[in-house]
């Protein structure tokens, strides 16, 4: 609908922040973009100082709470950005009357719903909260990653080898809705991501290396994948600088993540590290993930 010719204003932006600094980078991007981002901090996650925007503390599962900030600051669209350590337990559900047919769905997908299926119950119910859930590459499409190297160095035709064998592992864990990242050295996977999400398991294999338990001959690449099944509004995949330092110290040679479905944090800081440690990154196509 127009008015006079003139296009119809749409609302403000909210981005529900979790943990990490993901969903500052996001609040700083929507800005250059011209949004004014209201912050719905998740308590006991979000762990950003967020002086300087609009913002409030709020439960996870507060959808009384989340819905009225909606209404009071004229939220139509929404970003989920960041990381969540912990469900919600039942007695952190605060439903409003639209959603609270759906509470025994959310109690039985809380206790055996993977990751996957939680976000995509957590997004249906924001939606039915009155806003609109959209993805952070709606907002900032410049932090997805392109295809190919994103810096000077490129993987060689051993780095290609490991980069099909972890794509391989990747898909099929993202298949089991449990991690999104895999790790090959010398043409095999030698570790998964779970819960305790990339950082650590980087740790564990420069642990596995420093046990003699990785060959000290074969560098090995880290591979970071959307799950087949998941939903592209959250939870996308991404790497940054501490990414690339955490490749680096367990002894890898690069990292490769999904291009136009990957987020890429802090580009030129990411850069400058990876030049400086010898590490490449470069954006994948996952069906043909061997590919200079």
């Amino acid at each position: 609908m127009t008015i006079l010719g003139q296009p119809q204003k749409t609302g403000r932006l909210a981005i529900i922040a979790g943990g990490g600094m993901l969903p500052h980078h996001v609040a700083d991007a929507a800005r250059l973009h011209g949004e004014d981002p209201y912050i719905i901090a998740l308590s006991n996650e979000a762990d950003q100082d967020w002086t300087g925007f609009d913002h409030c503390s709020l439960g996870i599962g507060n959808f009384r709470d989340i819905t009225a900030t909606f209404r009071a600051q004229g939220i139509d669209r929404v970003v989920l950005s960041g990381g969540v350590r912990r469900r919600p337990e039942w007695r952190d559900l605060k439903p409003t009357f639209k959603t609270l047919a759906k509470v025994p769905s959310v109690l039985s997908t809380l206790l055996s719903g993977g990751d996957d299926a939680v976000l995509k119950m957590a997004i249906e119910l924001i939606e039915a909260s009155g806003a609109r859930v959209i993805g952070v590459q709606e907002i900032v499409p410049e932090l997805l990653a392109d295809i190919g190297p994103l810096g000077s160095l490129t993987p060689n035709s051993e780095d290609r080898r490991d980069i099909e064998i972890a794509v391989e592992a990747a898909v099929a864990l993202g298949r089991l809705d449990v991690g999104q990242g895999a790790v090959a050295v010398g043409g095999r996977v030698v570790a998964l991501e779970g819960p305790e999400g990339t950082d650590a398991m980087l740790r564990r294999v420069g642990q596995l290396r420093a046990d003699g338990r990785i060959s000290s001959r074969r560098k090995g690449v880290l591979v970071k994948l959307c799950k087949p099944q998941q939903d592209q509004r959250a939870d996308l995949p991404s790497v940054g600088p501490s990414t690339v330092l955490g490749a680096y110290e367990a002894g890898l040679a690069g990292v490769a993540v999904e291009a136009g479905r990957a987020l890429v944090l802090e580009r030129d800081a990411l850069l400058s590290a990876a030049k400086a440690h010898g590490i490449f990154v470069t954006g994948i196509d996952r069906t043909h993930p061997g590919e200079p």
